[in-house]
């Protein structure tokens, strides 16, 4: 799978955004005992321990999502689904992922766990007002597959997002509000799942994944 270098920086700036608040509230934190010392220690403490744990959770996550260890075919379920309701958890939505889900045929595909968590970190950003977002198997005639069902306010995908999700934006029209789906879309093409999307529900949107070749 061949990556352009503007996807590479527009995905590096994702990153280094999405970490940027935690980092910074650490630096404060330690800022303020500096600068006021003992009357404040208690709460300047809270507040890099919480800080250090939320950049923690997500580096967790992006190592998985993006990395080379999303991809080994030992990946155990357990673990990825206890990165992903961390990675959510304290935030404005709900992840609902039962223990037994996805199916056995899907989790074994390579890859298909990183394209998971892609997944989850794609309906984060679209729900930005909140929501909630539940994991369920799929068998009908399109083979074995999961389903994300993203519901809450505005659930949907704005035109640039969709044409990145299925492949048909051009790089040089990636922005980092878009870059999430379009990685999204080529690591599911890469490890050989379908991956499909219905909003016709006002408020709902449904990515789903199916088995669809051999993987790499």
């Amino acid at each position: 799978m061949q990556i352009d270098v503007r996807v590479m920086e527009l995905l590096a700036s994702k990153l280094c955004h999405d970490l940027v608040s935690p980092v910074s509230a650490i630096s404060n934190g330690v800022e303020l005992i500096e600068d006021i010392g003992g009357s404040v220690v208690d709460e300047a403490m809270k507040l890099i321990g919480e800080s250090a744990g939320h950049a923690s959770r997500r580096l967790r996550l992006f190592r998985m999502a993006y990395g080379r260890a999303g991809s080994e075919e030992n990946i155990a379920i357990r673990d990825v689904r206890h990165i992903a309701e961390q990675y959510i958890a304290g935030g404005k939505i709900t992840l609902n992922w039962p223990e037994d889900q996805p199916a056995t045929a899907l989790v074994e595909v390579k890859g298909a766990l990183k394209t998971v968590l892609n997944v989850v970190i794609l309906a984060e950003e679209i729900l930005a007002y909140g929501g909630a977002v539940s994991l369920r198997d799929v068998h009908n005639e399109l083979g074995v597959g999961c389903r994300f069902e993203i519901v809450g306010r505005s659930a949907q995908l704005a035109p640039a997002i969709q044409a990145a999700l299925e492949g048909t934006a051009s790089v040089e029209e990636l922005t980092p509000r878009s870059i999430q789906a379009y990685v999204t879309g080529k690591f599911a093409a890469y490890f050989g799942l379908k991956l499909m999307h219905d909003h016709s529900i006002p408020d709902r949107l449904d990515i789903s994944l199916f088995i669809q070749t051999q993987p790499p």
